[in-house]
């Protein structure tokens, strides 16, 4: 058998594997559970939150109050974990003063004085507002390890933090627009 044959084999099972993988976790996704339901909560941004009992302080709605919440496209990025696609975010290219926001909850994430142009087409932040306004996670999907950026009052979807920001943290918060509000200053 040849090189060229064993390399034609090794991508076609790839690809498949690829597509049976996705087609699972689409399956698994369809069939989560919704967030149980609560009593609804509805937060403008920049107004403080009131959670409802035993959920930690987090904001806790159905999937269905978030959709009507956010819209379809925020509600895909936000709290399915989805990606807007690069240079098509209001925000990416924003040089305005003021703060960004959680389009979930209101709550204050980044500064303007933090955001800086990383060429990646998402707004960038070397740092949010305050180190507890997010939070992160381990992101094992599409195959790669990277570290996921949450609210961390409501759970949203922000985008992923790298190693390969500016000075002074090193660190680049790469954030999707959707996700975000801003308030000038």
């Amino acid at each position: 058998m040849s090189t060229r044959m064993l390399i034609v084999i090794l991508a076609v099972l790839s690809v498949t594997a690829a597509a049976v993988w996705m087609i699972s976790a689409r399956r698994s996704v369809a069939a989560a559970p919704q967030n149980p339901p609560v009593e609804n909560h509805p937060v403008a941004p920049g107004q403080p939150a009131v959670a409802p009992a035993g959920t930690n302080g987090k904001i806790v709605k159905t999937d269905a109050e978030w959709l009507e919440q956010l819209g379809p496209e925020a509600f895909r990025v936000a709290r399915q974990k989805g990606t807007e696609r690069a240079y098509t975010g209001k925000y990416w290219d924003n040089h305005e003063e003021g703060v960004y926001t959680c389009i979930g909850c209101g709550l204050e994430l980044f500064d303007s004085g933090t955001k800086f142009d990383s060429g990646t087409g998402w707004p960038s932040f070397y740092a949010p507002i305050r180190a507890e306004a997010v939070a992160t996670v381990t992101d094992g999907a599409w195959g790669m390890t990277r570290v996921e950026v949450l609210c961390s009052r409501c759970d949203s979807h922000l985008g992923h933090v790298f190693d390969d920001g500016p000075k002074p943290t090193g660190q680049r918060y790469c954030m999707n627009s959707v996700s975000l509000g801003f308030e000038k200053r």
